[in-house]
């Protein structure tokens, strides 16, 4: 079906003058299919289903949108965990600020290197998790980075890897434009920790892809933020083993839009994934969380976290789904996501979904939007605490649930840190 001719004419003016980067034939191949589904599908726009409650203009606009770099006084995120560091300024990697990507149990290359090479793993994983995710809906930003990535890293996890490894994103240009792809395989049984933070650029559209074989296990925490005027789109595309595990949680403070999608398939038996989130937004602030699970295993267990706090017009989105195929018996699948409204000028839009094909299943979904707990803020007042002190531990105490999805101790404390510093800042 040809395209409308307003997303006809986006799509080419967003794509006119653009070349794909040069590479191997597998490189090419996936990136050539890449830009088909591009064209094919359309860049999108507010009228598509999916964006109705997030504007993508400026996401998909060819000039970009000019955003003020942010000095930061706080420490450096994750200063006290002892990790390999790799950095990205505006999108390239920056050789002299990284460690040495040597690691036991991982190999990890740059993508514009390991393109020039005839025969590699990542041709089974570049761009094909993408694809698999395109359908049923589809997702053109991510397709588009696919087409024209040109850095990124391939990372091939063989064991338990005894450190995490930290993707550091700084933004210095105010029209830098970054776009990096990220493949990650983790073969049966390995195990891998990466962190993720900094705002990367005035506007980033990342893409990661984990395909988790049975029994590996892959964990990601990732912090967005505090420039205020980014923009970003990120996708996570995951494929699930038997007995894997995949768990994911983004804090996300400040920033005038982010739109971050993450889409799992469990194919394997007794495999589990954790998808959680937590934002704070004050202001021009837009975050959009849009999640998509597919159960198609027996004995699986899915679970979607996902709070934000809002405040003088600041706007949430959440989009989740759970599709249980056919023979997916005994899946396990949960999901809320809970907005906080400190004032009356705030929105949150949630869209929850079920799509369930077996019979034999335990799922449910929620979604709750309100203010704070007057009850809660009475006690503590009448206990000698002040307003504004009193309302940040009950606005930490509604962060809670999401936050505790991370697993190690450390990075959890971490992130309640800056959260309450976050907070702290807002006072009056």
């Amino acid at each position: 079906m040809a395209l409308p001719q307003k997303k006809l004419d986006a799509t080419e003016a967003r794509l006119e003058g653009l070349s794909l980067p040069e590479g191997a034939a597998w490189a090419t191949t996936a990136r050539e299919a890449a830009l088909g589904r591009v064209k094919a599908m359309g860049l999108p726009e507010r009228r598509d289903e999916y964006w109705k409650y997030t504007r993508p203009d400026t996401l998909v606009q060819a000039d970009v949108p000019p955003a003020a770099t942010f000095d930061s006084d706080e420490a450096p995120m994750y200063e006290g965990v002892d990790r390999l560091k790799i950095v990205f300024v505006d999108g390239k990697f920056d050789e002299a600020a990284s460690d040495d990507l040597s690691l036991e149990g991982v190999t990890i290359e740059r993508l514009s290197e390991a393109a020039k090479s005839d025969i590699h793993w990542a041709k089974d994983v570049y761009g094909v998790l993408e694809e698999r995710g395109q359908t049923p809906v589809e997702r053109p930003l991510a397709a588009l980075n696919t087409a024209l990535a040109e850095d990124g890293l391939l990372i091939h996890v063989t064991g338990k890897v005894s450190k995490p490894i930290n993707l550091i994103y700084h933004h210095r240009s105010e029209v830098s434009d970054a776009i990096l792809h990220h493949a990650i395989k983790l073969d049966e049984g390995a195990d891998l920790t990466v962190l993720e933070n900094g705002p990367a650029a005035a506007r980033f559209n990342k893409v990661m892809e984990v395909d988790v074989a049975d029994g590996a296990g892959f964990h990601h925490v990732r912090t967005q933020g505090r420039d205020h005027e980014r923009r970003a789109a990120t996708h996570i595309f995951a494929r699930l083993g038997k007995e894997s595990t995949f768990k994911t949680f983004t804090l996300t403070v400040n920033g005038v839009l982010t739109r971050n999608e993450c889409v799992v398939e469990m194919l394997g038996d007794d495999a589990a994934a954790h998808i959680a989130g937590a934002c704070v937004g004050d202001g021009d602030f837009h975050h959009d969380d849009t999640v998509f699970v597919t159960h198609d295993a027996v004995n699986c267990e899915s679970r979607q976290v996902f709070k934000k706090v809002l405040r003088n017009g600041a706007k949430g989105v959440f989009q989740g789904k759970i599709l249980v195929k056919p023979g997916a018996q005994k899946t396990d699948g949960y999901q809320i996501s809970q907005s906080l409204l400190l004032d009356d000028d705030s929105e949150f839009d949630a869209k929850p979904e079920l799509e369930i094909y077996a019979d034999d299943v335990a799922c449910s979904h929620g979604s709750t939007s309100g203010a704070i707990d007057e009850e809660g803020l009475f006690y503590l007042r009448a206990r000698g605490v002040p307003k504004e002190i009193a309302t940040d531990l009950l606005t930490l105490a509604f962060l809670a649930e999401a936050v505790q999805e991370i697993e190690d101790e450390t990075l959890r404390e971490e992130l309640v840190g800056r959260l309450d510093a976050w907070l702290q800042r807002r006072r009056g």
